[in-house]
């Protein structure tokens, strides 16, 4: 029913407990497959399975950021698919909470969302998911960190030449989606009450780290939001329409939490 696939680029520490807390999922997945990118952090690394417990592995001879992983899922023959990055350890009932979200919300599921509020300035945006601990289904207008949908709906992201192999694969992931078939991005449930249905557990600690992209570690802060800004734009000139562009409502009440 499930393909995991994770990602290995600078934090391969990570990764034994990454496996570990996949192995206890509540819901087995059918595959567990290694994306690595190349890096020197990765050098040393004997992965091909084994004690790893990885069905595949896949090493890129050079580093293709954030796309690589998303390109090899449409490999996957299993009904779902699910991504984790680098710094993500999910509690032990994220696929159980994704397969019942699924049920109500059918769509691309992630494990923090973003509502944009400005069509012109990516920094202007809500946050949902395990950020802000929400109660129940939200939906957003991107999701990262982790994610969970069908497999026919991965090619989606793959059906026009992305505008950048650099950045932006959790945007165009989302907005493809909704512009060739209407798909649209939820976050399940992140109870405070209940971690075993988080996505991530550990993403203050993880995600801030020294190879944090997001917190400006790899680049500057400044132009990790240039980036984000292009995506959008990108999405948007595809004729992408989030929450608060398809009704402005929309934009008073997310204005208000």
């Amino acid at each position: 029913m499930i393909t995991v696939i994770l990602n290995c680029y600078k934090r391969p520490e990570y990764l034994k407990e990454q496996v570990e807390a996949i192995k206890k999922q509540t819901i087995k997945p059918d595959n567990v497959w290694l994306w690595v990118n190349q890096a020197t952090e990765n050098e040393a690394l004997g992965m091909f399975g084994g004690e790893w417990g990885f069905d595949r592995v896949f090493r890129s001879s050079v580093n293709c950021k954030f796309h690589g992983r998303f390109a090899v899922g449409l490999l996957a023959q299993t009904e779902y698919v699910a991504f984790f990055d680098d710094d993500t350890i999910p509690g032990n009932k994220w696929f159980e909470n994704c397969l019942n979200t699924m049920e109500t919300h059918p769509g691309i599921l992630g494990g923090a969302g973003v509502c944009l509020l400005d069509s012109k300035q990516y920094m202007r945006h809500l946050r949902s998911g395990w950020p802000t601990k929400n109660k129940e289904v939200e939906e957003v207008d991107l999701a990262g960190h982790a994610w969970f949908l069908k497999r026919e709906d991965l090619c989606h992201m793959w059906s026009e030449v992305p505008a950048s192999l650099e950045h932006g694969e959790d945007l165009q992931l989302s907005y493809m989606a909704q512009i060739k078939n209407n798909i649209k991005t939820y976050c399940p449930p992140h109870p405070e009450n209940d971690k075993d249905l988080w996505s991530s557990l550990k993403g203050e600690e993880y995600g801030c780290d020294d190879k944090a992209w997001s917190q400006g570690k790899l680049s500057s802060l400044s132009e990790f939001f240039i980036h984000r800004t292009q995506s959008m734009q990108d999405g948007l000139s595809r004729k992408w329409e989030p929450m608060a562009l398809r009704n402005p409502t929309v934009l008073k009440n997310m204005a208000k939490k």
